[in-house]
């Protein structure tokens, strides 16, 4: 067998997998434990949590997940997501910022209890086979989620970076950046600043030999000399510009000499208030939807497409959460930076998700006092990167490029996630996106029910037909249907959506998805009908409606002499759809003969033949057979210009009046 060979085939599993890709999987578990170390910390100071809570989260997680989830490459750990869960109810029950220690560590040992009873609802979800919960929440309201949350952590992270603290809400933290940085501590900020510029240049260099060396650890070569330096680990005052400023150890990360004595234990009295519960379904339902989100991107970079078992998956998250939580760690789930990470490492299998857990282990549990002389501002800084990851501008051109309907609900959620919390955020802007739902024509009966026949075509391909509409919040059972008819039963399917008022954007792309999938196993999906559907922008998958188009009518009113040429200049021009009526008036005292043409066209066509009056009718016959043209929108049930060719070198589009307009001629 040749060496392309072996590398196509998928790496083995079982013992002797684990020794086929020894090599490959400790060599990427070490470089992902070198991203991962500062990150773990990092998070969990953001959260609120002691910092050796997230290596705690990350060692368990590792071990926990890679015996059983049989998701092979993906990293399991904290993740940033969950920094605005976590550092939200860790405050509501008392936390105080280090101000008073036994308060902190009673809302600590609360949280604790949140998340112990937010794991086994995930074990739970793992065990009733709700591994497709992911796929109910619409993409636009989850990517909106996802880029408030990275506002979030830019604006709670920031004033680290500036050596000050972060208390507030979103939006007084937004407005109080400027003082911030005014009032910033200039050897933090130092530090800060240049681990910021470190973690936003590096990927701008092109040098292999640069990119060799994972970025978070080269702001901590850059962050620890440059903090002995400044002697941060010394409380000394000095000062700079005239004004003094202090430095000491707690500008530094704080981790206990033995890590066991370390842990700690859960109070579940949280349990018996109403805002416990509430923090428990945050963490159960967003930890769940991120890490399946995590699980199922990574699938489909696998360079060998395997597929994760998405409850199986839930199952292994629950069990490390609640392990996690009764130790004192933070929760867990698949997290999609290192994973990526993992992958261009070249690991093969699960097993280096473990050797990065062992490697934790080993350096904190070895040489706990190197982490001391970590500057919290360089954390901080990996923080903001990361926020700025998950909110970055591409994020905002991409939802536009579907269509401005999916930016509208993107923004929405993004504003309501910033104004309240995630969970009223989320349902805001589901609650948005159904109404935009029922205003384009979906009927309310369809939101939730499926309305479809399934059709036998031969012994190897069934039609599925579905009528009213298909979207996200029926899509669940429509996949499940697929599923059944086609990859269970190894048989073609044929989606055809010719009687549907609305195809949602999240059902395209999930169409598209589950299309590779059918082409992994050897079959074919195909989808049809959408013939008669009005794309909504020029993405591919963007929301497709069937039903009124928008057109122009232009009704121009001339002497009945003028009919054959205005008749033969609109055939000349393509325009077959028009009228001509036979009508009276008056010029003056004369009684003329009149028509009334009325024309149909396409706005873009429209504005051509308007083009044609202004230059060549008007001029030579407007005032002399009293050439009157009126153009107004209309709304019409016309499918065949869906097909219409937009793309002629002479059609050119622009907007007129909604309102009828009456030409003026020169």
């Amino acid at each position: 067998m040749s060496k392309l060979d072996t590398e196509l085939q998928a790496p083995k599993t079982g013992i002797a997998g684990i020794k086929q890709n020894f090599q490959k999987d400790i060599v990427s578990g070490f470089l992902v434990f070198l991203i991962a170390l500062p990150l773990c910390l990092g998070i969990a100071m953001a959260c609120g949590y002691p910092a050796i809570a997230g290596i705690f989260s990350a060692i368990i997680g590792a071990v926990f997940a890679s015996f059983i989830s049989n998701s092979e490459l993906t990293i399991k750990g904290p993740a940033a997501g969950l920094i605005v869960i976590a550092i939200g109810a860790i405050t509501e029950f008392g936390f105080t910022g280090g101000q008073d220690p036994a308060a902190d560590l009673h809302a600590y040992q609360l949280v604790l209890g949140i998340g112990v009873a937010a794991g086994c609802i995930q074990i739970i979800f793992g065990l009733l086979r709700v591994g497709s919960l992911g796929e109910f929440f619409p993409l636009s309201v989850v990517h909106g989620m996802l880029a408030a949350i990275g506002i979030i952590i830019i604006l709670k992270q920031f004033p680290i970076v500036m050596g000050g603290n972060a208390d507030g809400e979103p939006f007084e933290l937004l407005f109080s950046v400027p003082a911030k940085i005014i009032h910033m501590n200039p050897c933090i900020a130092a530090i800060g600043a240049g681990s910021l510029a470190i973690m936003f240049g590096i990927p701008l260099i092109k040098n292999s030999y640069v990119k060799m060396i994972p970025t978070p650890m080269l702001v901590l070569l850059f962050a620890i000399p440059l903090g002995i330096y400044f002697n941060i680990s010394h409380e000394h005052v000095y000062s700079f510009e005239g004004h003094e400023y202090k430095v000491d150890e707690e500008f530094l990360v704080t981790v206990p000499g033995n890590m066991f004595k370390a842990m700690t234990h859960p109070d579940f009295s949280s349990l018996l208030t109403f805002s416990g519960w509430k923090w428990v379904i945050m963490f159960a339902l967003i930890g769940s939807l991120e890490s399946l989100l995590s699980a199922k991107a990574i699938d489909i970079i696998d360079p060998w497409k395997r597929k994760t078992n998405l409850d199986r998956d839930m199952l292994a998250v629950g069990i490390a959460n609640t392990v996690c939580a009764f130790v004192g760690g933070l929760p867990v789930i698949s997290e999609i930076v290192r994973s990526k990470a993992n992958i261009d490492n070249g690991a093969r299998t699960r097993f280096a998700n473990l050797y990065h857990g062992l490697f934790l282990l080993l350096f904190v549990g070895s040489v706990p006092f190197l982490l001391h002389h970590i500057p919290l501002a360089a954390l901080a800084a990996m923080l903001v990167y990361t926020g700025f990851q998950l909110t970055a501008p591409r994020e905002y051109f991409h939802v536009y490029s579907i269509g401005r309907i999916q930016l509208f609900i993107f923004v929405v959620t993004v504003i309501a996630v910033l104004a309240t919390d995630l969970i009223i955020g989320i349902a805001v802007g589901i609650g948005i996106k159904l109404l935009i739902h029922y205003l384009n024509g979906t009927p309310l009966r369809s939101f939730f029910k499926l309305y479809l026949d399934v059709v036998q075509i031969n012994d190897d391909t069934c039609t599925i037909k579905v009528a009213q509409s298909i979207n996200f919040s029926n899509w669940l059972p429509f996949k499940r249907l697929v599923e059944k008819a086609g990859l269970a039963q190894n048989k073609n399917v044929e989606v055809d959506l010719a009687d549907t008022v609305m195809v949602d954007h999240s059902v395209m792309k999930k169409l598209h998805e589950m299309t590779d999938e059918f082409r992994q196993e050897g079959l074919k999906l195909e989808v049809i009908g959408l013939d008669d559907h009005k794309p909504l922008s020029s993405h591919p998958l963007c929301i497709h409606r069937r039903g009124f188009e928008k057109i122009r009518r232009i009704i121009i009113f001339t002497d009945s002499c003028l009919q054959s040429l205005l008749e033969h200049e609109l055939n000349y021009h393509g325009v077959r759809d028009f009228t001509t009526i036979v009508c009276g008036g008056y010029l003056g005292s004369s009684k003329r003969d009149r028509v009334r043409i009325e024309v149909l066209a396409l706005p873009e066509k429209a504005e051509h033949i308007l083009d044609q009056l202004r230059k060549e009718i008007l001029p030579k016959f407007g005032k002399k057979y009293r050439i009157r043209t009126f153009v107004e929108n209309v709304a019409v049930v016309m499918p065949d210009y869906t097909h219409v060719k937009r793309s002629n070198s002479w059609l050119r589009l622009a907007e007129l009046p909604t309102t009828t307009k009456k030409l003026q001629h020169q």
